[in-house]
């Protein structure tokens, strides 16, 4: 891969904008650099531009070098970046499984790039000569979410694998339900793959979604791109403070996920006994897409009875299916109270 090729030449060229933080390092004794008020500590101050308190937690957790670790608002940020960066509107196009999450295609049609969907097949997984097929030399950017949303399922390390070699430009691996997965987050391949953007969140696992603190992980010289672009303080203070106190008890993460995927199992038992379920797919995620005898009908009921679950029959390949994600035992058992009255 030849990051220079890769990168818009306006993005090479410009000047990213600097404060007197990214200048110097360290603690002053007195800041006068910044217009802030000097009263009302410490939310007078602007926060860390670069997070390094926060990056050196996840560092330690993730195994990855602080200079490989770019923190967004939400992995939202990232997505956004990543088509500003290396996506040249109306020129350039990016490849992405279909179906998956929403934003890579929002994105595309905000940064004016041309999305180009392969679909997956019948058990929701992908080919890595397919998507290689439909690359040519404009394409920047392929997008793949595993554990997949909204499918749940993972796609298969050796297709991955494949389709980071045999791509040139960046790989974008969407990991943001890896924590649920029995499959091992490719985190620790970034070194041996320099085209490999891997993304995770606080949002899933650690119980954050309010923080809207997303992850980037990869190679330094393409997260040092993502940084050049990024706004100056694009994570606040407070998100800052609460993801590290979140990640020093790590304990309570582990507790969460063994529950959530004990209530999974159960989940999934429960609903293969309703008559009108015709199948639940498997999954790697905190949630169950299943296919039922009328998801529309069935979605507006659970509405009616103010429980909100995600009905994805206008979702390529997945007419007539609701994406039912995991919750407490007694959240469980009020759907489950509810979708009994249904079948009656």
């Amino acid at each position: 891969m030849n990051l220079e090729n890769l990168v818009r030449k306006n993005i090479q060229q410009m000047q990213p904008y600097s404060c007197a933080r990214d200048e110097f390092k360290g603690i002053a004794s007195v800041y006068l650099d910044a217009n802030e008020n000097p009263y009302n500590s410490p939310f007078n101050r602007y926060p860390d531009p670069m997070q390094w308190d926060l990056k050196c937690k996840i560092s330690d957790i993730k195994n990855v070098p602080t200079q490989s670790i770019f923190l967004g608002n939400g992995s939202d940020e990232a997505i956004d970046l990543l088509y500003r960066a290396f996506c040249e509107p109306r020129v350039d196009n990016v490849v992405a499984i279909e179906p998956t999450y929403g934003m890579y295609k929002v994105c595309a049609a905000v940064n004016d790039v041309e999305y180009r969907k392969v679909l997956l097949d019948e058990n929701f997984l992908f080919r890595a000569d397919e998507l290689l097929t439909a690359c040519d030399t404009n394409t920047k950017l392929i997008w793949i979410c595993s554990p997949n949303n909204p499918t749940g399922n993972s796609m298969k390390r050796l297709e991955i694998t494949k389709l980071i070699a045999g791509f040139n430009g960046i790989i974008v691996l969407d990991e943001a339900y890896i924590d649920f997965s029995s499959e091992e987050s490719y985190v620790g391949m970034l070194q041996k793959f320099p085209n490999l953007v891997i993304l995770q969140t606080m949002s899933k696992a650690w119980g954050s979604a309010a923080l809207r603190l997303g992850m980037a992980f990869a190679s330094p010289e393409v997260i040092s791109i993502l940084n050049k672009i990024k706004y100056p303080y694009n994570i606040n203070l407070l998100t800052q403070q609460k993801a590290l106190t979140t990640l020093r008890n790590p304990s309570v993460y582990k507790k969460h996920i063994r529950l959530l995927l004990k209530e999974r199992d159960e989940l999934i038992n429960n609903l293969k006994n309703l008559p009108f379920v015709q199948y639940t797919y498997p999954t790697d995620a905190n949630f169950v897409l299943v296919k039922v005898d009328n998801a529309t009908a069935i979605y507006e009921y659970l509405v009616s009875k103010s429980i909100i679950v995600r009905n994805r029959t206008n979702v390529t390949l997945c007419l007539d299916c609701l994406r039912i994600t995991v919750g407490t035992p007694r959240e469980n058992d009020i759907l489950f109270e509810n979708l009994r009255k249904f079948s009656e």
